[in-house]
């Protein structure tokens, strides 16, 4: 293994990968046996960890500088060839779900790698790939605006991630100020925004449409892989949401006055819990990642060699600079095993969230890093993000290195904070059904569908007449919107069941530990529902389980 810093990267060569597929393609056909067909994948696996290293690579040192000329080009590169290597992997792999050795194949691999070639299969042909360049260029189009930030606030100039901490600000009037600035910055280009959504729309509307669909939201659901649940389940999920979560968190709001001691909730207020603001962690980011290895040491022996593995390989990237793309994710280098974590610290609680959140994204993949299946490793995001989320809550008994004295308001805010994001993350999803449902709709008009679910999901919200947030332009600054639209209904579906881990952990921590270790090595070896009953959890699809849940949270905030 090698440090992240020094790991080769070698453009991927669309020429040879091009022959790879087409001797694969043909060979496979010609496979007399499982065995051989199966012998040929092992090879499509490795060529595959090698080209997706490279793309990850790519791509990562991009985001960390993406003032980086050659790492810009590199991007633009990857945007180009990403469509056409889907096509040419969908392309393969019909040819395994077409497989008269379909039995000994799925027994070798596994019953859900099969259902996803299906859906893979439905959400791309030849005839679209131009459209799906551009799609790539439209949302590398929206990253440059938001990363091209420039802000001005008393006398200095901040990127939207640098400028959280003044959003938060625990003098009213700085983070009043602060919102107005970012108000401005957004008002500024939220014409440009509008027009990059609105080709966005009307080019996966098209893409939609050439493949047999009224509309996108049947291909987004195939393209984020729903292989367990489709639409009328989410529907009935966002419905519990608004009776059970809504009039929950309109009960924290009332909460959260009398914390920050005002007298109406103004938007501006929105993120900050207590009068004295937020508790932020001590320490520098060195210090902060030192206190992570001292907590994930103590928690348990697979998360202390985990996060010693990580520190060792330098596989952190978290300190906020100016030129880095927003946001915070964690990646996987398949050729070296290896997770990854992008971040941008900023002097705020989130920077520890990085350290909880990102980090059981990399603990899953570092647990299953040698699973000789790479397929069972090919998790759908409402699965992937229940690791993350959970972590948050496992790592509750060692806040006090991160925050000192103020760990209990850490808690209480974290706790407010996550349950809150519920209707809010059900806002994003409704509206992205609601627009792909009427592509036709003017920007004007999405923003007015943005300010009515306002209504319905958030009403507790003032937005005090500013002109660009009160006029429904908040989701412009949602970036899962255009980079994956019906990703954002997987961090609620998450969220409820790492909640389901809250209230078991406070009853009986091992056990509730062990069965999330049990779910993390579990990977993707059964559908979603399945997978969660196996461990001991509730889906959050059947009646009455939100409501429960809601209950049960009552009592901890």
């Amino acid at each position: 293994m090698m440090k992240l810093s020094q790991m080769p990267y070698e453009r991927p060569d669309m020429e040879a990968i091009n022959a790879f597929y087409e001797k694969l393609i043909a060979d496979s056909k010609n496979a007399k046996s499982g065995e051989e067909q199966y012998a040929l994948h092992k090879k499509y696996t490795d060529f595959s960890a090698d080209v997706n290293t490279e793309i990850r690579l790519a791509v990562f040192r991009h985001n960390i500088d993406t003032t980086d000329e050659f790492y810009s080009k590199e991007n633009d590169y990857v945007d180009e060839i990403m469509p056409l290597i889907s096509n040419l992997d969908n392309q393969y792999k019909k040819v395994l779900f077409e497989s008269p050795y379909r039995e000994y194949l799925e027994e070798k691999i596994n019953k859900i790698f099969f259902k996803n070639i299906e859906l893979a299969n439905n959400s791309i042909s030849e005839e679209i790939l131009p459209l799906m360049q551009e799609e790539n260029a439209l949302i590398s189009k929206y990253d440059k605006v938001i990363a091209s930030a420039k802000i001005p606030f008393d006398g200095e100039e901040y990127n939207i991630s640098l400028l959280r901490k003044k959003l938060t600000d625990e003098n009213r009037d700085t983070r009043k100020r602060a919102w107005k600035a970012l108000s401005e910055y957004f008002l500024s280009v939220t014409d440009e925004i509008d027009d990059i959504y609105d080709k966005l729309v009307k080019n996966r509307t098209e893409q939609a449409r050439k493949l047999g669909y009224d509309n996108y939201v049947e291909l987004g659901y195939n393209r984020m892989q729903r292989n367990a649940y489709r639409r009328a389940e989410v529907e009935n999920f966002r419905k519990q949401i608004k009776e059970s979560f809504v009039p929950f968190v309109c009960e924290i709001q009332e909460k959260r006055k009398a914390q920050i001691g005002v007298d109406e909730l103004k938007y501006y207020d929105n993120d900050v819990f207590f009068k004295n603001g937020n508790p932020a962690p001590i320490g520098t980011p060195e210090e902060i990642m030192k206190a992570g290895q001292e907590m994930y040491s103590e928690l348990s022996p697979e998360t202390k060699e985990f996060f010693d593995f990580m520190m060792e390989n330098e596989l952190f990237d978290v300190l906020g600079r100016k030129t880095k793309k927003a946001g915070g994710y964690m990646d996987y280098l398949p050729k070296y095993k290896a997770p990854f974590i992008f971040a941008n610290f900023n002097g705020t609680s989130g920077d520890v969230d990085v350290i909880t959140h990102e980090c059981g994204h990399a603990f899953q993949g570092f647990v299953t890093r040698n699973d000789e299946t790479p397929e069972n490793n090919d998790l759908t995001m409402e699965t992937a993000e229940i690791h993350s989320m959970s972590m948050e809550y496992f790592t509750y008994g060692w806040m006090d290195k991160f925050f000192g004295d103020r760990a209990d308001d850490y808690l209480k805010m974290h706790l407010q904070d996550s349950i809150t994001f519920i209707p809010y993350g059900c806002m994003v999803d409704e509206f992205q059904h609601i627009v792909y449902d009427k592509p036709e709709m003017t920007p004007a008009e999405r923003k007015q569908v943005w300010k009515d679910l306002e209504k319905t999901y958030r009403p507790w919200l003032d937005f005090d007449g500013d002109e660009f947030f009160d006029e429904g332009g908040f989701w412009q600054k949602q970036g899962h919107i255009f980079w994956n639209p019906f990703y954002y209904i997987d961090y609620v579906l998450a969220s409820v069941v790492a909640m389901q881990f809250k209230v078991w952990m406070d009853k009986d921590y091992k056990d509730a530990w062990n069965h999330y270790l049990q779910l993390c090595k579990l990977s993707t070896r059964d559908f979603y529902e399945n997978e969660l009953a196996e461990v001991g959890l509730k889906s959050p699809f059947k009646d009455g389980t939100i409501e429960e849940l809601a209950n049960n949270m009552r009592e901890k905030v």
